[in-house]
């Protein structure tokens, strides 16, 4: 049966199918609704909702619901995104699966608190300091919303990691008919014994008060937990081990969307709510005679660097819209093995048409011809 549905609430909505059972979150325009949704969702479900007095405070406290066994997840924006960056980081270290909803705005700063933006790509990567695992994804329908709010509890549970959704403020408010899907939801792994049980050493999870003792530390630690700062090789061992894990695994973290690229001389990479006008943008564009196609991504970390490659091989130019000034711009053109990329990026507020999109096209293309 369909259902008449907001973004934020679609996000709630998906949260509580994959099981989560605690969210703390302080109140932050665009994301509000979802922590509204989340007070009234999980107490009635045996769940915990807290509101924290900041930011920061939400992320530690989610990181300790994960620790005692939750489901945990907190909602945020930018700013409240920025603030988050060192637990964050203090979670990937410790490898503990959370979700974040970053409910993109316009910035820096307090920027444009009501209006949609796709400018914290980079951030959700880097954010937090040193070489860290990332997985980040994104969303273009208030049905992608929930599913791929689901999908990010489950890589997060699989992959013990803090998974990032990124959403933005017009997605977030909009509300289209959904049918909710019945989706497969995966629980974190538990070890089989206790018997020489290393808690950093795979993907089982025991959390505190479960049977054995445990070292939870964000200082560089061994397969045991116990505290490694000194040890170059222990650190960069169990970094990498982590990053082995995305690496095997990429595709089936890496989701996309791809129309008519079999024959595409022009392709556009977009993702987010700028994909539904590339969509739009390259049926304009077939009608004219011109051979367009779209690749969505929907996983934007870890980055389909080898899907792009491929991608650039069979095209003559690539166009990338997105509502910031380059951000996977700059990456789809370090993927692109010399295929000519071309940007188009706004910061202000408002959404890209198709006929922008078009029309930049059209821009590109004249000026590929101008140059053989």
């Amino acid at each position: 049966m369909q259902q008449l549905m907001m973004g934020n609430e679609a996000c709630a909505l998906g949260a509580a199918a994959a099981g989560c059972n605690f969210f703390a979150g302080y109140p932050i325009s665009p994301s509000s609704e979802i922590m509204e949704w989340m007070s009234r969702l999980l107490p009635v479900r045996g769940g915990v909702f807290v509101q924290m007095e900041d930011e920061i405070a939400s992320i530690g406290a989610v990181i300790g619901a994960s620790w005692t066994g939750a489901k945990a997840m907190t909602a945020t924006s930018g700013p409240g995104f920025t603030l988050m960056q060192e637990n964050i980081g203090y979670a990937s270290m410790t490898e503990t699966p959370c979700v974040i909803i970053d409910a993109q705005r316009v910035g820096p700063s307090t920027g444009m608190p009501t209006m949609p933006a796709q400018g914290d790509v980079i951030q959700a990567r880097y954010g937090s300091h040193g070489d860290r695992a990332a997985i980040v994804l994104t969303a273009s329908t208030v049905l992608d919303t929930y599913t791929m709010t689901v999908e990010a509890f489950n890589l997060s549970e699989r992959y013990r990691q803090p998974v990032v959704l990124l959403l933005d403020a017009m997605l977030c408010h909009m509300r289209e008919n959904v049918t909710v899907p019945d989706l497969e939801v995966i629980d974190r792994a538990r070890p089989a014994s206790l018997d020489g049980f290393e808690p950093f050493a795979g993907e089982e999870f025991l959390a505190f008060g479960d049977g054995a003792r445990l070292i939870v530390t964000g200082l560089t630690h061994d397969e045991a937990g116990y505290q490694r700062a000194s040890n170059g090789d222990t650190g960069e061992r169990m970094m990498r081990r982590v990053l082995h894990r995305l690496e095997r695994d990429a595709e089936v973290i890496t989701h996309t969307r791809q129309e008519s690229l079999e024959d595409a001389t022009l392709v556009l990479i977009a993702y987010g709510i700028t994909a539904r006008a590339a969509r739009s943008a390259v049926h304009k564009l077939r009608a004219e005679g011109v051979s367009a196609g779209l690749l969505e991504l929907l996983t934007l970390w870890p980055f389909p660097e080898r899907l792009i490659a491929s991608v650039a091989q069979r095209a003559q130019t690539l166009l990338v819209p997105e509502l910031n000034l380059g951000q996977v711009e700059l990456l789809v053109r370090a993927a692109a093995g010399g295929t000519p990329v071309v940007a188009l990026g706004r910061m202000d507020g408002s959404l890209l048409k198709p006929e922008e999109i078009v029309a930049k096209a059209h821009e590109a293309l004249t000026n590929a011809e101008a140059t053989i």
